[in-house]
């Protein structure tokens, strides 16, 4: 239970410690880079050019015109660092008519709770009492609004996404912000082409501190009192290429390439530059007759110092499976969130397609 409880305490401590310190752009709203959907996931996150479900919403949202059914549900809940951070995703997409599709992600949460507040664990009279330690959960909350339409182009789809942020952390700091995605999606022929422009305004998180609760606690740490200010998360361009292949009559193999580019300065990826940075990632999905699938994929491609002085690349890689049974999707990855991350985790997501009865008569 102590080692629970320290680690808890931690990861507290470096997330308002980071907050306080006005860490670069580059770092912002990073909850938001983890991804969704074990199909994703499974493939190494590089999946914008022919992700057709309600997760399109999240990925690229001109991919929501891929759904077929009047109305698709998705769920995920994933646990990361030994279960002390929980990712919960919760998603709906309804088709309008035969060229539009709206989507709404009322859930998307990242979050540790049950952390030990201390702060008030001795009293007046310099006594510890342990009836005093209360919990707090610092936690990152995104609400998505899409919209994807198919243009008149023919294969080209086109979408967008408003998004509203919440973070919190206990009675310590609050921020809300704001930011907006745009997306596209051609398909010619067998070839699959995307692109994706996420916080294209740039997003602003307003955060505002709670001085009267921190300032005995900073003051006496010596450290210095935060200030309510603006975090700004800066644009980034994925692109991404896949091409449809049959293998015989029931098995099918896609692969896909994406690549992150980033304009916030140098990053340890695999193309690094100042100020763009390019992070490639890889990912391909084997179908057996559109009923299960074979998933695997690479990413977080990154290079690094050993002891010794020596550097050497490392990749991070990733795998699952999917089956779809009637109108239910399962899908399984075994991931994690960075190369940093040494403890992998089992994540499992759910989609649900729904037809109107009317549609099943026809």
């Amino acid at each position: 239970m102590y080692s629970r409880n320290h680690k808890l305490l931690l990861l507290a401590f470096l997330m308002l410690t980071l907050i306080c310190d006005a860490q670069p752009p580059k770092y912002s709203n990073e909850f938001l880079s983890i991804g969704v959907g074990a199909r994703s996931l499974a493939m190494g996150n590089a999946t914008i050019a022919k992700v057709e479900d309600v997760t399109a919403g999240y990925w690229n949202p001109a991919g929501l015109n891929g759904i077929t059914t009047d109305l698709q549900i998705g769920y995920m809940h994933n646990q990361y660092f030994a279960g002390i951070a929980k990712y919960d995703y919760g998603a709906i997409a309804t088709r309008i008519d035969a060229t539009t599709v709206i989507g709404f992600t009322p859930l998307l949460r990242f979050g540790v709770d049950d952390i030990p507040d201390t702060s008030d664990l001795i009293d007046t009279d310099g006594n510890i009492n342990y009836d005093r330690i209360r919990s707090f959960s610092a936690a990152d909350y995104a609400f998505l609004f899409s919209f994807a339409r198919k243009s008149k182009i023919e294969g080209l789809n086109l979408g967008g996404n408003a998004k509203i942020i919440y973070r919190k952390v206990g009675e310590f700091a609050t921020a809300w912000g704001f930011g907006l995605d745009i997306g596209a999606q051609y398909q010619m022929g067998t070839w699959r082409f995307a692109a994706v422009g996420r916080d294209i305004t740039s997003t602003f998180n307003a955060w505002n501190f709670n001085t009267e609760k921190l300032e005995a606690i900073f003051v006496i740490t010596g450290n210095e009192i935060p200030k309510n200010s603006l975090e700004i998360t800066l644009p980034r361009i994925i692109l991404g290429a896949g091409k449809d292949l049959n293998l015989g009559e029931k098995f099918s193999f896609y692969p896909e390439i994406n690549l992150d580019v980033t304009f916030d300065g140098m990053r340890n990826v695999l193309l690094s530059g100042d100020p763009i940075s390019i992070d490639p990632h890889m990912g391909i999905e084997l179908g057996y007759n559109g009923f299960a699938y074979l998933r695997g994929g690479i990413g977080y491609i990154q290079k690094i110092k050993d002891y010794d002085g020596t550097e050497k690349t490392i990749v991070q890689p990733n795998m699952g499976l999917g089956v779809k049974i009637r109108a239910i999707h399962i899908d399984y990855a075994l991931t994690n969130i960075g190369e940093s991350v040494g403890l992998l985790s089992n994540v499992f997501s759910l989609k649900f397609d729904i037809t109107k009865r009317d549609n099943k008569e026809e």
